[in-house]
């Protein structure tokens, strides 16, 4: 029989129903449209008007020559206009690019000419970088503004008018096409340490597959961990980067009532959380830092407040300072080109007491397979390692919501993609129950005395000591052994290198690290700052190259 031999069949009048993002709404338009969409807590409206506004945006874009292949930039911070260019453009069959505006200027010319822009929204306050390359994009046709008050600043180069503006006088009725699920939907750049930003792209069904997978997972918990549709979301996460973790999207597939920040600032943050009631959020461990200092100043509870940390590993110490305000915090994992949630922390013994050591290793691993994801962790010949919590490999993915291309970038492609599996580059080990830990980047992991230490472990016991912000290690050239390690460490006053030094040797006493993985202690480095990339991750590459300068 051929494989052909059992398909099925629809009749003429059956609706082939397509993944599209437009779908995403048909429940909360159905069931939530009263449900309250809000900016900053000072303008607001309900999802009624959200569906309308993007009839609006729609027809607005259309005037200004938008049509299905065209490519819509958006530089705002996180707002409704920015939630309504999530929806509106896609589903126009147009390509809506997040730019990261957390980039120089020369890597913002660089995306929107790599990405075909040919229209831009711009908000007010990135319309200084605008100015300086506008003269090189001639591409671009229109320059929408984007602007709180309504007013438009003068510019050296033309504006199609500010969006309110343009939205407000636009005809709501849209007849939003019937695409293929496979049309592309959005293109964003990765913010990678080396070489140019690669463009990411994602199609309808990859959106729509990665919302129904991690709300599915996120519902799923007994108790804590778990997203509800009483929560109230409020994004911390840029929605330029990887479209806010894709959770904007499942929050509006959910009917959540959401409250949109703008900009990040930690004491706007912690009212909004108080005063609208947020309940489930989600950031990097930076801002969580800030998140957790605000509150120790003012004394705020934050008992209630569900957290997804992600971008780069959730230090140990952080994740026991947040419990202690009350925090629901647990780590999430993925990459710019995985969707980006592929595992979650969840607790896979819900409804069972975990002791507080149990309980911190569970919420700060890489957490479990979310669904749908074909996760392995494999040796160099792709073979699966054991799953003992010991053997170390890369983590290899498959599931529907991984990027198939980097943009105009075949060969990138292949390489991600080699063996028909997305390689991470991220190491790790798989433990019995499925439960995994990462253990370091392939390109991050510290090679000394024969042994293979990792920088992420060694981090997270030194932000346990008392009196430690933040931590991060690298290994640095050592004619004996190779490598040794290097930390850089931001603390209180009353830390010192010696204290962090004692504190790592009971660690080596009890045989949690080796003697190789301890830094000597004129290796210790008590510094301001640690550099940061744009989305927030630690820029070990820029440690490596220019340490800096020590407190």
């Amino acid at each position: 029989m051929k494989s052909t031999d059992n398909l099925l069949t629809p009749t003429p009048s059956a609706y082939t129903y397509p993944l599209l993002i437009k779908q995403l709404l048909i429940n909360a338009m159905s069931l939530h449209a009263d449900q309250e969409i809000t900016y900053r807590g000072q303008m607001r409206y309900k999802y009624r008007d959200f569906r309308q506004r993007i009839g609006q945006l729609a027809n607005a874009l259309t005037a200004l020559d938008v049509r299905p292949g065209s490519t819509v930039a958006v530089m705002d911070w996180d707002s409704h206009r920015y939630l309504e260019s999530y929806f509106g453009i896609p589903m126009m069959g147009a390509t809506l690019f997040t730019v990261n505006v957390r980039l120089s200027a020369a890597q913002i010319l660089y995306t929107l000419k790599d990405a075909d822009t040919d229209v831009l929204l711009v908000h007010c306050d990135f319309l200084p970088v605008v100015e300086q390359i506008r003269e090189q994009l001639p591409r671009i046709r229109h320059i929408v503004v984007l602007s709180d008050d309504g007013l438009v600043p003068a510019t050296g180069f033309a504006v199609a008018g500010e969006y309110e503006a343009l939205v407000s006088r636009a005809d709501a009725a849209y007849d939003f096409p019937e695409l293929d699920e496979n049309t592309k939907a959005v293109t964003f750049y990765t913010t990678g340490t080396t070489g140019d930003p690669k463009g990411v792209c994602y199609s309808h069904r990859h959106i729509v597959m990665h919302a129904m997978a991690t709300a599915l997972s996120l519902c799923s918990p007994m108790g804590e961990q778990r997203l509800h549709r009483g929560d109230v979301y409020m994004p911390i996460t840029p929605m330029f980067h990887v479209l806010g973790w894709g959770i904007p999207y499942i929050a509006v597939m959910l009917g959540l009532r959401t409250v949109l920040p703008g900009r990040y600032l930690p004491d706007a943050l912690l009212k909004l959380r108080e005063t609208e009631k947020v309940s489930f959020s989600h950031c990097v461990p930076t801002i969580l830092q800030m998140l957790v200092a605000g509150a120790d100043k003012t004394g705020q509870d934050l008992g209630g407040w569900k957290v997804i940390i992600g971008g780069s590993a959730l230090p140990a110490g952080l994740c026991e300072a947040a419990l202690a305000k009350g925090m629901d915090v647990f780590a999430g994992y993925g990459m710019s080109e995985t969707g980006p949630v592929v595992s979650l922390a969840l607790n896979p013994t819900q409804g069972q007491p975990l002791s507080a050591g149990e309980n911190l290793r569970l919420r700060t691993s890489t957490g479990m397979p979310s669904l749908l994801v074909d996760f392995r962790v494999v040796d160099e010949d792709m073979r699966d390692v054991p799953r003992d919590g010991i053997a170390r490999g890369e983590i290899v993915l498959r599931s529907p919501a991984l990027t198939p291309i980097y943009f105009k970038k075949p060969e990138a492609s292949e390489e991600l993609w080699r063996g028909g599996y997305l390689h991470t580059q991220d190491i790790a080990v798989m433990h019995p129950n499925g439960m995994v830990q990462i253990v370091d980047r392939l390109k991050d992991v510290i090679k000394t005395g024969g042994e293979w230490v990792s920088s992420i472990e060694v981090e997270g016991l030194i932000t346990q000591v008392p009196g430690v912000h933040e931590a991060a290690v690298i290994g640095v050239p050592d004619e004996k052994w190779g490598e040794r390690p290097m930390a850089f460490v931001v603390a209180g006053a009353e830390v010192k290198p010696e204290f962090i030094r004692e504190q790592l040797l009971a660690h080596v006493q009890s045989k949690r690290i080796s003697a190789y993985a301890m830094p000597e202690l004129d290796r210790i480095r008590l510094v301001a700052e640690i550099p940061k990339t744009s989305v927030g991750k630690i820029n070990k590459k820029q440690l490596r190259e220019a340490p800096p300068a020590l407190q």
